[in-house]
């Protein structure tokens, strides 16, 4: 088995944080949907990205790339005139957004249609799109009896009214205000239940008026969507992603401090959150054209809720079990339908490292200590649990065993190189059978 030895030294200096796989996902969706050639700079070919390049190229579009810089493409994308999704299977590996983003586009005009995945993926909750289907009278079949995947459906999305849940994942209001432009009139989104996750449909809003899609939303309740329109091609870069930034921010909180390029202040990721909950829980952060600098130190715990940033709870986690007291996270609960059950792993690999993490139904209550120890724990294969094991690293006394470490392609394919080349210590090990 593959293992990671990972010991305890700090990264810092100066890191570019990759690209937002949030705005690449929607970004290369805009380009394959437009009429006419776009380029989108700044691409990071990690897995879920790849996956939606191949989904795109499935329905009809055409994609080259072209490096950049190591690990850094531009993606010249000519969009599917025809968008033909007839007969064909496409395949959303592991990515969630892929999947969640991509049915409602083939349900345009879908005809044996079939979507398969991988790991995970078949586990995630599907149903907003079940009840669509039945309403629009879409039939479906799922292969694979207690599973969402494979899925295999034919028909057409005609406008109308489409009811969905905003606590399941905000990816299914995504999905439908990518492909209900498209159709012949107009049509309404009612979410009738709270929405969250909300920054993912700002940046998803943002995205679609540059691709000049026009939607208009009544406090995130009811958005109304006229038909007929057209994504219109254009030049496009991908910012930082605030996301993997937060595990390079509070890697520098807990050593040497460290400063995080390409992270624009304005941007619609809700995952900038880190830099207030940094804050409120006492760390220091300065703000400086575009870059975060964080300056090591002591902080405290609180009472955090992620209903609208969940993906920063692994790497929250580390940085409250070396706080002073009690953190409290909340709202958490579409977390058990991650790549992991996150809450449940965070718990597990933080409690073998010396760490006092109670879970809840939809959080941690976490107990912060002085320092963590060493120890032999697992990825689950999820990419943030895999990071915020290194991130862990930093305050351990011991060295920590991670196995299955290649889970960070996923999401940053070149995690454990940067993490070297910026001063932590992660080498490959075989642990055998």
């Amino acid at each position: 088995m593959k293992a990671q030895k990972i010991i305890s030294q700090t990264p810092g200096g100066c890191i570019v944080i990759p690209p937002s796989k949030s705005v690449s996902h929607r970004m290369v969706m805009g380009a394959a949907l437009a009429e006419g050639t776009s380029t989108v700079r700044n691409v990071q070919l990690s897995e879920d990205i790849r996956a939606t390049c191949q989904a795109m190229e499935a329905l009809g579009a055409v994609i080259t790339m072209e490096e950049e810089e190591p690990h850094r493409v531009t993606l010249t994308i000519t969009g599917a005139s025809e968008r033909n999704a007839v007969g064909k299977t496409f395949d959303c590996n592991e990515s969630g957004s892929t999947l969640r983003f991509l049915i409602p586009l083939l349900a345009l005009k879908a005809q044996d249609t079939r979507v398969v995945g991988k790991g995970r993926l078949a586990e995630r909750p599907l149903e907003p799109y079940f009840e669509m289907f039945n309403a629009q009278g879409i039939p479906y079949v799922l292969e694979a009896e207690g599973k969402t995947l494979p899925l295999r459906f034919s028909g057409q999305l005609y406008p109308g009214v489409f009811k969905v849940r905003g606590d399941i994942s905000s990816q299914f209001i995504t999905g439908l205000l990518y492909a209900l432009p498209l159709l012949p009139g107009e049509s309404t989104v009612e979410v009738t239940t709270p929405l969250e996750s909300i920054p993912y449909v700002d940046i998803t809003l943002e995205v679609l008026k540059r691709f000049g899609i026009t939607i208009q939303h009544e406090d995130y309740q009811r958005f109304t969507i006229s038909g007929n329109q057209h994504f219109r091609a254009g030049d496009f870069r991908v910012e930082g992603d605030y996301s993997q930034a937060a595990f390079w921010l509070v890697a520098g909180i807990l050593g040497k401090g460290l400063t995080a390029l390409d992270l624009p202040q304005d941007s619609c990721q809700g995952d900038r959150a880190i830099l207030n909950i940094i804050t409120q829980m006492g760390g220091q952060i300065t703000r400086r054209d575009g870059s975060v600098i964080v300056t090591p130190g002591a902080t405290r715990g609180a009472t955090i809720d992620v209903a609208q940033c969940p993906d920063l709870v692994p790497v929250l986690a580390v940085l409250a079990a070396l706080s002073e007291g009690e953190t409290r996270i909340v709202g958490g609960e579409r977390l058990r339908y991650k790549e992991s059950d996150r809450l449940s792993a965070v718990r597990e690999v933080l409690n073998t490292l010396g760490a006092q993490v109670t879970e809840t139904p939809d959080g941690l209550i976490i107990i912060g200590v002085e320092k963590l120890h060493g120890g032999q724990v697992d990825s689950f294969n999820d990419h943030r649990i895999a990071m915020a094991t290194a991130v862990a690293s930093v305050a351990c006394d011991g060295d920590i065993i991670l196995t299955r470490p290649d889970c960070v392609k996923k999401s940053y394919p070149e995690f454990w190189e940067v993490w070297n080349e910026k001063g932590g210590a992660a080498s490959g090990i075989d642990l055998g059978k």
